[in-house]
């Protein structure tokens, strides 16, 4: 019995797949013989945890709650010393003349993330089970990358990996399928399948012709990373192989009004896709604003999510943020105002008040303090670990010359900083806190949701390229894009209506 079930944005379709494993477990079927996996860490771990809440059971008792990289990896027998990592990446691309300085799986979304072409796309040729000349002729806009060096690198990355003894991530599932180290399971549950690649989708297929009963969630018109290798053709094609496929009727994130029916617009537009129909969630309807910059959104409350389709897209919404106070986290995942200064300024200012701090928060302290600190006692090395200090004792004996307000105090801070920091501050906004608005790529943003979403219409030439080809693409990822927002959705004029996804 194979089932497929569609999960439109907002339908809880993780909360769904759990309760089909709670009647599976109530049905009398040991949490052993039950199989969930999906291909992102994060995705396995949350599952996890919520079945071990829901159930009152042990995490030893959800062996194979977990992803598929990982089963592959311990039905292989692997060793960690025997997985590439990122200074293995780094040792081969300076082997052969490859400057490398990130190569790894990201637990954020499962995809093999580096900065370096021709990595890229031999990862991308193993997970679509072609040879990577073929990629390169599917992605001939990559003008970085040259064809016979390609050829070379692949061969050259396979005798590497053989000198060493050693398996990357890829070779973990070919392992899986090719020795049949598949599991006997009961019941099977694969998660966000839209996104699987023709690799992981032979991983599939060999878990479900060893298991009696399979469930396959996803929703097509969320595949967003077929640049990355992803095949949701074979996705869709899969209805023609099940006995059921099944659709959760009920949004409970995209609101009603002209946010859902852009939405819909959207997705319209799709061509290679599911027919089903979904409907929003009650209450307020939701409220769709153009804008013609970015300076004429107001941020200066609530909780915001800014996406755009690549991470240069934010430079002017940055400076937009940082104009008004407002605290934000860049899209690749660090504060406007790093965690270690805004610590050391609430303990500065607490201390001054008459807290007694230990030595390595003192120590941290004195980091930005500059010659404030007496030369010889900037690294705090006349502190005795095992006691407290007053900032009155340090003034003493340990090398401190000022008690003054912290931005007097700290300067070693550049003018910049220093101003952002007391502008966030005068006007309230907690920066001991997670920033309220957060910075986004449209790609990590699926699964996520916020009050308040501000949309960038921009996008690359590559991708303008890629969407003469395929326009669903563009579709799909603007369509995951509008239906973030639960209440507000904000889209601002591109720059150049040439690169930008038109909407009508």
């Amino acid at each position: 019995m194979k089932t497929i079930i569609l999960g439109p944005p907002g339908t809880g379709k993780t909360y769904a797949l759990l309760e089909l494993v709670e009647k599976c477990i109530q049905s009398g079927i040991n949490t052993r013989n039950i199989g969930y996996f999906t291909f992102t860490k994060d995705a396995a771990s949350v599952a996890k945890k919520r079945a071990m809440e829901k159930f009152n059971l042990e995490e030893d008792e959800f062996p194979f709650f977990r992803t598929l990289h990982s089963l592959a990896y311990n039905r292989a027998g692997l060793k960690k010393e025997r997985v590439v990592t990122t200074p293995d990446y780094k040792e081969f691309g300076a082997k052969n003349g490859l400057t490398i300085k990130r190569a790894a799986h990201s637990n954020a979304d499962g995809l093999f993330d580096s900065d370096n072409a021709y990595l890229t796309l031999i990862n991308k040729a193993r997970v679509s089970m072609v040879d990577v000349m073929t990629i390169y002729d599917r992605n001939e806009h990559l003008v970085d990358v040259e064809r016979d060096v390609l050829y070379l690198l692949d061969q050259e990355y396979n005798k590497f990996k053989k000198s060493k003894g050693m398996y990357d991530y890829n070779d973990m599932l070919q392992m899986f399928v090719d020795k049949e180290l598949s599991p006997k399971f009961d019941v099977l549950f694969i998660d966000e399948a839209q996104d699987l690649s023709p690799l992981q989708w032979a991983m599939v297929r060999a878990m479900w012709d060893n298991s009696d009963k399979t469930y396959i969630a996803g929703d097509d018109d969320q595949a967003i990373f077929k640049w990355a290798g992803a095949d949701v053709d074979h996705f869709i094609a899969l209805k023609n192989e099940v006995d059921d496929v099944q659709t959760l009727k009920k949004s409970f994130r995209v609101p009603s009004g002209p946010i859902f029916e852009l939405a819909q617009s959207i997705r319209s537009r799709i061509t290679n896709k599911y027919n089903k129909e979904y409907k929003p969630k009650d209450g307020q309807s939701g409220e769709l604003s153009y804008h013609s910059s970015v300076t004429d959104v107001d941020m200066s409350e609530g909780e915001w999510l800014v996406l755009a389709s690549a991470h240069h897209f934010f430079e002017e919404v940055e400076e937009h943020c940082e104009a008004n106070g407002w605290y934000y986290r860049k899209s690749r995942g660090k504060n406007a105002a790093p965690v270690e200064l805004v610590q050391a300024i609430q303990r500065w200012e607490h201390w001054r008040k008459g807290t007694a701090l230990e030595p390595i928060l003192v120590k941290n302290i004195y980091n930005y303090l500059g010659n404030n600190v007496t030369m010889g006692y900037r690294k705090a090395n006349t502190l005795d670990k095992e006691k407290t200090y007053t900032i009155e004792d340090c003034i003493a004996e340990h090398g401190l010359k000022t008690n003054a307000v912290w931005y007097e105090a700290f300067n070693e801070l550049d003018h910049f900083t220093e101003t952002y920091i007391r502008s966030m501050l005068a006007r309230g906004e907690n920066i001991l806190e997670v920033p309220r608005i957060i910075f986004k790529s449209i790609h990590a943003a699926k699964g996520g949701e916020a009050k308040n979403i501000l949309l960038l219409p921009d996008v690359t030439q590559a991708s303008v390229d890629s969407a003469e080809n395929d326009p669903d693409e563009a579709h799909r990822l603007f369509y995951v894009a509008v239906t973030r927002a639960e209440e507000t959705l904000h889209i601002v004029e591109p720059k150049s209506y040439e690169r930008s996804y038109a909407y009508v």
